[in-house]
């Protein structure tokens, strides 16, 4: 699929942050209560109803915490942009049928081929994930979690599928192949000493249950304290 210089404007995530960062009601929300766009959480319903102000955001520790500990579900957004974010996603699913036409579309300027079985497949260069880089995309997240400043997210999305176990979590093999790539990619280029794993890179994969596109592969990545030319070099 080509890059199509004429993007669609009105769907753009920063329109949607600056609507519901300014909005002064904490207790307004997108959506009927009964009807959300997607399923919520108990931890979701309860950032609905704070202000931006009274919310703290994740501290490097906390990530390294929830991360190790596979708490994913307890990693929180700002709760504007919890509030965007759910706007947003109504928005693109009545304009593009769904979050993931409108990454491939309007993100990733991925084609899908046909599949007998079903599955999202793409034509790639090599089969093995990660091996050559016209098969896969960094780009920042536009709608990341909440951290203290200097920290910031991005996702690296595959043609490919990882291997999973039964559960939906990475097997060895996926674990492995993250962690090769990481290192390469993040971890020196982020200026990651040696024997100092994590002190400038954490990565995770949800489970398939976490995962809001669950069509696409996708891994997503922390970094701290990165020079802004650095995370443009990955996302560029």
């Amino acid at each position: 699929m080509s890059r199509d210089p004429t993007l669609d404007e009105s769907s753009l995530p920063s329109i949607f942050q600056a609507q519901w960062q300014s909005n002064p009601d904490p207790t307004a929300l997108p959506f009927p209560r009964d009807n959300p766009p997607f399923p919520l959480t108990a931890i979701d319903w309860a950032q609905l109803s704070l202000a931006d102000a009274d919310f703290t955001p994740h501290s490097w520790s906390n990530l390294h915490t929830l991360i190790s500990s596979n708490r994913l579900e307890e990693l929180k957004r700002w709760p504007s942009s919890l509030k965007a974010y759910l706007a947003w996603t109504a928005h693109v699913k009545q304009k593009f049928g769904s979050v993931m036409a409108y990454l491939l579309t309007q993100r990733l300027f991925w084609e899908p081929i046909e599949d007998e079985t079903g599955a999202l497949r793409f034509h790639v260069r090599n089969v093995v994930p990660f091996a050559d880089t016209s098969d896969f995309r960094i780009l920042k997240n536009d709608w990341g979690y909440a951290f203290e400043p200097g920290v910031r997210h991005v996702v690296v999305w595959l043609k490919q599928r990882l291997p999973v176990d039964e559960r939906g979590a990475l097997s060895r093999d996926g674990r492995r192949m993250v962690e090769e790539f990481v290192g390469k990619e993040f971890r020196v280029k982020a200026g990651e000493g040696e024997g100092k794993g994590g002190s400038k890179v954490i990565w995770f994969k949800n489970t398939t249950n976490l995962q809001s596109v669950r069509g696409l592969e996708h891994v997503h990545l922390l970094v701290r304290d990165v020079d802004e030319e650095v995370l443009e070099q990955w996302t560029t």
